[in-house]
């Protein structure tokens, strides 16, 4: 009896300092490390999860966008900062593609991060120059199995979300198109309302006032459900290709060594932030992921990504450089 009195009492010292130590986080300031330009759905969603963070740990968040060689300058940033917990990245589908795209990354997206929680994801819409003689998806397809290879569709890039929807549509409806790549969502999406290409995959609230003006015509959502933003566009199974999907997703991450108890910490405090910013975050599009709950399945639900977009993009002919 008198052993097992000290086992407990032994375990309970070993618990204490890291109970002390996830009630005490955060010590200081968090920094959230944006690899994105100021403006776009990650950059959104990371401000409005930090103002939102802010109000509960009662101290400002710094949000801090750092841009360059796509996402590599500020994922480079996040994985080598000091593992506290301290500096995290708020970063999307993108950090699943950069592996395909770069040939030699200053960081591994595999095992330098730790998921810490999953934002949602941001489903897309096929859209279409308003000109083009369909009315809807069964259309649309048909005509480009007219002519194979006539017509182009834009993207805000290699590998970009808008770029990844593409490919997804063009494998499930069975058809070929022409890329053009453009610097952005916002040169492609003006492609498509000028005819230069037939069409693009974009987020649905920064296509929704495009649809609602007439310049592009929606003929798909590539989600399971429809958007609140755009609900009277069919889901693409709706639509009549039911394999066809189209979501980005935005996360937030830790450098790998970030002790769990702190990761558990940032986790129920970024769920939180999302509950108090979830008006805000509907209005851009995002949808919450419930089934990625847990530090450990956001982890494994990103790492699954990349292991999945790999082949994916082999396939559609893209190599790193």
């Amino acid at each position: 009896m008198l052993l097992f009195r000290m086992l407990a009492m032994l375990l309970l010292c070993v618990a204490l300092p890291v109970v002390a130590q996830a009630q005490t986080f955060p010590e200081r300031q968090l920094r959230v490390i944006v690899p994105f330009a100021p403006g776009g759905s990650t950059d959104v969603t990371a401000r409005v999860l930090a103002q939102s963070l802010g109000d509960l740990l009662g101290t400002p968040v710094l949000v801090e966008n750092r841009t360059g060689a796509g996402i590599v300058v500020g994922t480079e940033v996040a994985a080598k900062a000091e593992p506290d917990g301290h500096t995290l990245i708020v970063t999307s589908n993108s950090h699943s593609v950069v592996p395909s795209l770069v040939a030699r990354l200053p960081f591994d997206p595999v095992n330098d991060f730790a998921g810490v929680f999953l934002a949602g994801a941001l489903p897309q819409v096929l859209v279409v120059n308003e000109r083009l003689p369909v009315r809807d998806l069964r259309g649309y397809i048909a005509l480009l199995k007219a002519e194979p290879g006539k017509y182009a569709f834009a993207s805000g890039g290699i590998g970009s979300a808008i770029h990844l929807g593409t490919i997804n549509f063009l494998a499930a409806a069975g058809v070929e198109m022409l890329h053009v790549p453009y610097r952005g969502g916002g040169p492609a999406m003006q492609s498509v309302i000028t005819g230069e290409t037939a069409m693009m995959i974009d987020p649905v609230a920064s296509s929704a006032p495009h649809i609602r003006n007439g310049t592009v015509r929606a003929l798909a959502i590539g989600a399971a459900q429809r958007s609140p933003i755009l609900p009277e566009v069919p889901t693409a199974a709706e639509a009549g290709l039911p394999a066809f999907r189209a979501e980005a997703w935005i996360a937030v991450l830790a450098p790998v060594r970030t002790p769990p108890a702190r990761l558990e910490r940032l986790n129920a405090l970024f769920r939180e932030a999302s509950v108090r910013g979830a008006a805000r975050l509907a209005a851009i599009g995002l949808q919450p992921m419930p089934e990625v709950a847990t530090p450990a399945q956001v982890t494994q639900f990103f790492r699954d990504d990349i292991a999945r977009l790999g082949p994916v993009l082999r396939a559609a002919g893209v190599r790193p450089e």
